[in-house]
């Protein structure tokens, strides 16, 4: 598929993240982009499980240069959409978690960089166990609106809002280089993240972020994550819902996406091992802005990935 709209209009064809061409043989692929279409690890609302799908969608609308960077990631790495992490299970949580963990092992050992689209955020786990099993553990800068380090619900400890105290737990990420921005909203538990803080973890809570302001937050981030190889997680609802209506798990307050856009584009100095944008629920947004939303962080997240990758080649 040829990225260039003078060539083929960006309204035709069929559809793949950014328009990339569809190589699932992983043949001359750099940056693979890819869809985890799973949502059985949520708690309340369903409905991620169509992000990716709706992602490849309404990124036919991201072009190919960052205006903002002059990053163009096309002119740097070879990319590609190489299809979908689909659990041959979708009905049983554990056995999904391991086909997701089984393809982005394949992709680890083919030493191609991921970029992903979930699904809820549980994905992230399988597939840091896929990245980091044989090489962690890893940095992790990861944007949400919860920490995402509780422990049993309902007798699972396996569920969206766990997977980086599993993680921990793994070895797959280091607690101590782990920074988590944009934390906010009501709690049934006051002490529901408080593995987070007793880890180690650096919590920047959103009236913190609004204090420190985006330049001082991406000099924390640096300054916690250092050099050690990161992976970098974008929850769709640490942004404010006037943004991203479409997620399961929407908290008032949030993140502006320009302020999101502007800390992502600082990684590009970072050792970036993946990459994902998770929780991006079409069903609960008809209007589409959320999907393009998330296509759009993807992209910044892309450009950041292709630098950072280009500089290790």
């Amino acid at each position: 598929m040829d990225q260039d709209p003078k060539v083929q209009p960006r309204f035709s064809g069929i559809p793949t993240f950014m328009r990339t061409p569809y190589v699932p043989d992983l043949t001359d692929v750099d940056i693979a982009l890819v869809g985890v279409p799973y949502d059985g690890g949520v708690t309340n609302r369903p409905g991620s499980r169509h992000g990716p799908r709706e992602v490849r969608n309404q990124s036919s609308l991201c072009r190919t240069i960052n205006q903002a960077t002059g990053v163009a990631p096309y002119e740097l790495v070879n990319i590609a959409d190489v299809g979908d992490a689909l659990p041959q299970n979708p009905f049983e949580l554990v056995a999904a978690h391991q086909s997701i963990e089984d393809f982005f092992t394949r992709l680890q050992q083919a030493n191609i960089l991921p970029l992903s689209v979930g699904g809820d955020h549980s994905v992230s786990l399988p597939i840091l166990r896929g990245l980091a099993k044989q090489n962690g553990p890893v940095a992790l800068v990861h944007f949400d609106a919860h920490c995402d380090t509780g422990d049993d619900y309902f007798g699972s400890r396996f569920h969206h809002g766990s997977p980086f105290k599993i993680a921990v737990d793994e070895g797959l990420i280091d607690p101590k280089k782990t920074i988590q921005i944009g934390i906010r909203g009501a709690v049934a538990d006051k002490d529901i993240w408080k593995f987070s803080y007793d880890s180690g973890m650096r919590v920047i809570p959103i009236e913190e972020f609004n204090e420190l302001g985006v330049k001082a937050v991406i000099e924390e981030i640096y300054r916690v994550v250092g050099n050690t190889p990161a992976y970098i997680t974008f929850d769709i609802d640490s942004l404010d819902p006037a943004y991203a209506p479409g997620t399961g798990t929407p908290e008032i307050g949030g993140l502006c996406t320009f302020d999101a856009q502007q800390m992502v584009r600082a990684l590009d100095k970072l050792t970036i091992i993946g990459a994902d944008v998770v929780e991006v629920s079409p069903p609960f947004d008809p209007s589409g802005i959320t999907a393009l939303t998330g296509a759009t962080m993807m992209f910044e997240l892309l450009c950041v990935c292709a630098v950072s990758l280009k500089r290790r080649l």
